[in-house]
């Protein structure tokens, strides 16, 4: 979030709204264990908001090495005062990030976005800021920066305390732990800081290790939050969207849920108000987990902080906290690029209810739109804002430039806000993609079935224009199935929703060997393949989308100018490279009735078959890795199309 706004301040000034920048630490990590940086904060600024910036890389490991940057770690970044105070101050997983992956060649970066403005009296002077990796291996880098952003916080912090941390073993009865991690989270007495208004219980749990039942990485479970000794909030401890991340696809099992964490995903922790408690309050807090009986191997990496807040700064206040799209920045991959409605994230900072909101948004340049939001946002509260369509994204469609996108909220409740420095945001964006207005989608279904129906896929497709109307779809489709639909659309922006119920994508290289592959493409009347968010999605990562596969695109072509009378004559494989499985895409024939030969460098026809169907898929197990022609003959009518696949296993 907000990777716009901190390109954009790179002042070092003075101003509300100015942001200075703190360089923490840059490191290449090898391996399990603490990667320390003394670093200079300024000393008694008041900030808006603090937000540290993790930036995750790799680099290439030494020859011999293994799981090099290709494996899920654990990454806590703590501040260490010099009096030995620590907080943590955000925490991470690594992704399997394989380089012959398409989404993390060796000069891929993430960026993880942490607001830390709650640590502001912390952040001050000399600390230590440590990065923990508890890695077996390295390929990894990293690099921490601070934007200290200038101005008028949302609320003051009074004061900040750390109650628990640590890996604690979960129900294990061999070691002293037996059935007790409770035991590290027991009563600990407080008494609130006067003019407390909430006290909130900042608590981050994630699961790992496995016993028996997958304890704790693939098991949820719960804990209890307690206030003297009752219970007040019950929190799972559980990530049930790991196929919707938006670093995808990995080369590894990302979409598997998991205990409070996903592969290559920030860590989010639970916040708790604790009721009852104000300024002057005497109280006790402590956690009780669930009980369990291990057979050893589970484990919970814990964290718990409390921070007593005083009363809000400002009474009337909105912030656009981020631009969801449309941007460039990867944290926002699955929704762009965008086309037609542009999607804000706003946020109350204030102390009065938001009912209505004016914002204006555009293409830098452009004359944009301006709408009235109307609702209900209580203080605190957060909101994604879809924005009306506007011509500013259509009319750029096809471009490759980088454009800017702004927005700004004008009037809050038909006045001013009380903090005009944090109204408006704006991001770089790459424009949708422009395609013809005659297309063909073309799926073929794996051989998972719905649970409520065994023959019935999975996987469908939906189009939905601008209103959300639906054009076009291809739904309670039949499993190991091709189809080929031709879709004619009018001038205008659409989405292209491709849904997977089972969260795996339409193949997954750690599916069971009886689970087939499916595939999906868009064409050209032509034949060519029009790709989507880069990639084609016939092949071992193209497929492996997980959840959804969400495409925009423009098209302003007038409807029935690409009308043909006949099909090209064309044949296509896929995956390729492939393994155990080829798919063959016969077009433009009416009647095939011919052999299919596969042929290797040095001539020789390796596999013959009859091939009577447009669709046919070819068992390819028995060869070796190489390049080969694949050939449709039909001598009978004249037919002979070839092409070349290659066998990677």
């Amino acid at each position: 979030m907000l990777i716009a706004l901190l390109s954009f301040c790179t002042a070092a000034k003075a101003a509300p709204g100015d942001t200075t920048w703190v360089h923490a630490n840059n490191f290449q990590l090898g391996g399990y264990g603490s990667y320390d940086s003394t670093v200079n904060f300024p000393h008694t600024t008041t900030y808006r908001r603090i937000y540290m910036i993790f930036t995750l890389g790799k680099y290439t490991c030494p020859t011999g090495s293994t799981w090099c940057g290709d494996w899920d770690y654990t990454v806590q970044n703590y501040l260490i005062k010099p009096s030995g105070e620590t907080y943590e101050l955000g925490r991470l997983i690594t992704p399997y990030a394989n380089a012959g992956a398409p989404r993390t060649p060796w000069t891929w970066t993430q960026r993880y976005v942490y607001d830390v403005t709650e640590y502001a009296a912390k952040l001050q002077d000399s600390c230590k800021i440590r990065i923990a990796y508890s890695g077996y291996s390295g390929g990894f880098t990293s690099d921490i920066k601070f934007a200290l952003i200038e101005g008028t916080p949302d609320r003051n912090v009074l004061d900040i305390v750390r109650l628990w941390g640590g890996s604690f073993s979960y129900g294990d009865t061999s070691h002293s732990d037996s059935f007790n991690i409770n035991t590290h989270f027991t009563p600990v007495s407080l008494t609130a800081p006067a003019g407390t208004q909430v006290a909130d219980l900042k608590f981050t749990a994630t699961g790992h290790g496995s016993d028996a039942n997958y304890c704790s990485e693939f098991c949820s479970t719960n804990y209890q939050v307690k206030v003297n000794g009752t219970a007040v909030a019950t929190r799972r401890i559980w990530r049930d969207n790991c196929g919707k991340n938006q670093l995808w696809p990995q080369s590894g099992t990302w979409l598997y849920d998991r205990a409070n964490w996903c592969p290559g995903a920030m860590v989010y922790p639970h916040h708790t108000t604790l009721t009852g408690v104000t300024g002057g309050t005497s109280f006790n807090t402590s956690l009780q987990f669930d009980s369990y009986v291990s057979s050893g191997g589970a484990i919970y990496t814990t964290e718990g902080t409390l921070t007593y807040y005083g009363p809000m700064n400002k009474t009337l206040d909105a912030t656009i906290e981020d631009i969801i799209a449309p941007t460039n920045d990867e944290n926002h991959f699955r929704e762009n690029p965008a086309c037609g409605k542009p999607t804000i994230h706003v946020k109350n900072t204030g102390a009065t209810t938001i009912t209505t909101m004016d914002i204006n948004y555009g293409v830098v340049g452009v004359m944009g739109g301006m709408y009235t939001w109307n609702g209900s946002l209580p203080s605190l509260a957060e909101i994604d804002i879809v924005l009306p369509e506007i011509a500013d994204l259509n009319t750029v469609a096809g471009g490759t430039a980088a454009l800017t996108f702004k927005a700004n909220i004008a009037l809050v409740n038909g006045t001013y806000d009380a903090d005009s420095t944090n109204n408006t945001l704006t991001s770089q964006f790459v424009p949708s993609p422009l395609i013809p207005s005659v297309v063909r989608l073309q799926l073929r279904t794996n051989n998972e079935s719905l649970a409520s129906s065994a023959s019935l896929s999975e996987t469908s497709w939906t189009l939905y224009n601008m209103s959300d109307v639906v054009v076009a779809a291809r739904t309670n489709a039949a499993i190991s199935t091709y189809y080929n639909d031709t879709v004619s659309l009018s001038p205008g922006c659409y989405k292209l929703v491709i849904a997977d119920s089972s969260c795996n994508g339409l193949y997954w290289w750690a599916n069971p060997s009886s689970i087939t592959g499916g595939s999906f493409s868009m064409r050209k009347l032509n034949g060519t393949i029009i790709t989507m968010h880069g990639y084609t999605t016939g092949g071992t990562y193209a497929s492996d989308f997980g959840c959804n596969f969400t495409y925009y695109f423009y098209t302003n072509w007038p409807l029935g100018v690409n009308d043909i009378t006949a099909d090209p004559v064309n044949i296509d494989v896929f995956p390729n490279p492939a393994q155990n499985l080829v798919n063959i895409d016969i077009e433009g024939i009416p009647s095939v009735n011919g052999t299919i030969k596969i042929i290797d460098a040095l001539g020789r026809v390796i596999i013959e078959q009859p091939c009577t169907n447009a669709h046919p898929q070819i068992n390819t197990t028995s060869l070796t890795n190489g390049v080969y022609t694949v050939i449709y003959l039909d001598e009978a009518n004249g037919n002979k199309l070839q092409t070349r696949i290659v066998i990677a296993k």
